[in-house]
């Protein structure tokens, strides 16, 4: 497409919760140096677990039981059984894991202990993953558009590992305001073969960008505003996900043992 593009990180203060993150957002984006405030056509890239701060997704793990089937992960996979009880709380279903780890499916997506968070929590508290990410992205979108006129997309974000490799990338998991996911079956590639298959994550691509000026320590810079993409705005809101039996990884999964997808 030939378009290029700015990623500003937008620094905050510690958030709690009850902070109003979308009056945050736009009040630190006109003392982000280099940005000026919010501009129509910008996208604004959340960081899932201080969005959840805000919206009281923290858990005291003093306070929670742990169920049998929790103690049984603990023990087979070497995790504090209170965390393996919220984990269970939050997945869809186990499929298994490896030290430290549950590997869980939720809201069609595969990912580590259900996307629960240590890091950046305080003490003895796990932040959980929004409850409904989209749905938090249309407000937020809805609020900036209310506190300041424009046009935005929003983005809620997390860090994923892939599989086979090392490290961390972003990936989008709430989206309002602009297309996550872009089609491109139907072109011709340079030899003018007709791409079958192929779409491009645009939300995921972008989610990527802003994990270089986010970072995963104690930046303490839970936002990011991408410039320059605005082609990618639309009307559109939700994060598409495809059926476990149609992913390459689990397909062969389940291929392999059927048994993964009957637990919990």
């Amino acid at each position: 497409m030939g378009s290029s593009f700015q990623v500003f990180g937008i620094k905050t203060k510690i958030l709690v919760p009850g902070d109003d993150i979308s009056q945050i957002i736009v009040d630190n984006a006109k003392a982000t140096v280099g940005l000026g405030g919010i501009a129509d056509g910008d996208i604004v890239v959340l960081a899932e677990s201080a969005l959840s701060t805000t919206e009281g997704g923290i858990v005291t793990l003093s306070e929670v039981t742990p169920s049998k089937k929790a103690l049984e992960y603990a023990d087979k996979y070497h995790i504090d059984a209170r965390l393996a009880e919220v984990v269970i709380s939050e997945s869809d279903r186990i499929i298994g894991g490896i030290p430290g780890f549950l590997l869980c499916l939720k809201n069609g997506t595969l990912l580590p202990n259900a996307g629960i968070d240590a890091s950046n929590a305080p003490a003895g508290k796990v932040v959980k993953l929004p409850k409904d990410p989209d749905a938090s992205a249309k407000r937020v979108r809805e609020e900036i558009m209310r506190l300041t006129g424009k046009k935005t997309g929003v983005l809620v974000i997390d860090s994923r590992t892939h599989a086979m490799r090392l490290g961390c990338s972003g990936i989008a998991i709430g989206c309002c305001g602009l297309d996550a996911i872009t089609d491109e079956r139907g072109k011709r590639d340079l030899y003018g073969h007709e791409l079958e298959v192929t779409r491009r994550a645009i939300g995921d691509n972008i989610a990527s960008a802003a994990e270089l000026v986010l970072g995963e320590s104690n930046e303490c810079t839970p936002v990011a505003i991408v410039r320059g993409l605005s082609q990618f705005l639309s009307e559109n809101c939700g994060i598409e996900s495809i059926e476990p039996s149609e992913c390459l990884f689990m397909g062969t999964a389940m291929n392999a043992d059927s048994s993964l997808f009957d637990r919990k």
